[in-house]
């Protein structure tokens, strides 16, 4: 059932607060387009929270050293956040879709109890962060994920993001183990009572693991982009689309492999007797551009369709440096696409539209205006 999202909102005065800000934004994009990044975490965290968790992990070991919940304040928030708003003055981006930092979802640490306080005192910060800078922010949620534990754990969670903190997405881990894929794969019905309500809530997932216990896959430059290779693959392999038609998932970092692998990925569906991978997926299925070299964005934009690209740039996140051949940061992704020699419509899309799109922004803005 398809419910509204003005009525998950109803009594939640601090989103309320935020609908001003928010209708300020929308509005001015009409005359200057809004530059929306979809894939930002919060990787600047003041120390405490850093402290509680190390407290958390060891408490495991010895519970009668389980710690408090860390004591943070809006002035610790605010000064936590300020790397992140000046790359977005000088890069030029208007509104981040922020999450709390991947590598430290931790699913696979501790029990579903570990993780399911460590997933509220993350997603918290992210609300708060999001109410205090309404017109920089907004919320994507962590998952209380633990392996062997089924998905359907997570659906409290899942509507604390949608209905109190009015988040539009949230991250989903194709391996809370971290690293030992022992969980079933994404197409298994394992995961089916967590899309029915992603479903019901009309709100996309982002496929994104955490950090990785093989020391053979280094996190971000090996798991990352694997996990999302292989939730490609899975995709192709089932039938899942069929069961959730209108079902989003985003795969972040270009899609891992994808691109480069197109014409493999046809081929094997056309083996398996599939539809073309754009009737199969790509009305489901769509791709950021954290992708940090130019030839590799020009390969993601022949590829993948404008109308499936998202922008995005992974800031503040897997790498942080500057490039000595260019002079400028890695991550600053714009510049890549500025470079393409886009259309003015294909701009639009992959900056504005497409974001505004999959993860419902409009109806979120309206919401937020009217109750105003």
């Amino acid at each position: 059932m398809e419910l509204c999202r003005r009525d998950f909102f109803k009594g939640a005065a601090a989103i309320g607060a935020m609908s001003a800000s928010f209708g300020r934004a929308f509005a001015q994009s009409a005359e200057k387009m809004l530059v929306i990044d979809c894939h930002g975490h919060y990787t600047t965290e003041p120390k405490e929270l850093h402290e509680f968790r190390r407290a958390q992990i060891a408490a495991l070991k010895d519970p009668t050293q389980k710690p408090s919940a860390p004591t943070i304040t809006d002035e610790q928030l605010r000064e936590s956040v300020q790397p992140q708003l000046k790359f977005q003055r000088e890069r030029g981006t208007g509104l981040v879709l922020f999450s709390p930092r991947a590598s430290g979802m931790g699913h696979h640490i501790g029990t579903a109890e570990t993780s399911a306080e460590w997933t509220a005192i993350c997603n918290e910060l992210i609300y708060r962060i999001s109410t205090l800078f309404p017109d920089n922010f907004i919320g994507i949620g962590q998952l209380p994920q633990s392996p062997g534990v089924p998905p359907s754990n997570c659906i409290a969670e899942l509507e604390r993001c949608a209905k109190t903190y009015g988040f539009v997405a949230v991250n989903l881990n194709p391996d809370p183990t971290g690293g030992r894929w022992g969980d079933p794969p994404l197409f298994d019905r394992w995961w089916y009572p967590l899309y029915e309500k992603l479903v019901e809530l009309d709100m996309p997932a982002v496929v994104h693991v955490s950090a990785s216990v093989n020391p053979s896959m280094h996190f971000t430059g090996a798991y990352y982009l694997a996990a999302d290779t292989g939730a490609f693959m899975q995709f192709i392999t089932s039938d899942l689309f069929k069961d959730f038609p209108s079902l989003r998932m985003i795969i972040p970092h270009g899609g891992g492999a994808v691109p480069f692998h197109w014409g493999r990925f046809r081929g094997l569906a056309q083996d398996m007797k599939k539809p073309p991978l754009e009737e199969l997926l790509l009305k489901n299925v769509f791709f950021d551009t954290c992708v940090y070299h130019q030839p590799g964005m020009e390969l993601l934009f022949k590829v993948i369709p404008a109308d499936n690209i998202l922008f995005a740039s992974e800031m503040l996140g897997a790498v942080r440096g500057v490039d000595p051949r260019t002079g400028n940061y890695y991550d600053d992704t714009k510049r890549y696409i500025d470079a393409l020699g886009l259309s003015e419509g294909d701009r639009r899309k992959v900056f504005y539209d497409n974001a505004r799109r999959v993860f419902r922004l409009d109806r979120n803005a309206q919401f937020r205006q009217r109750q105003g």
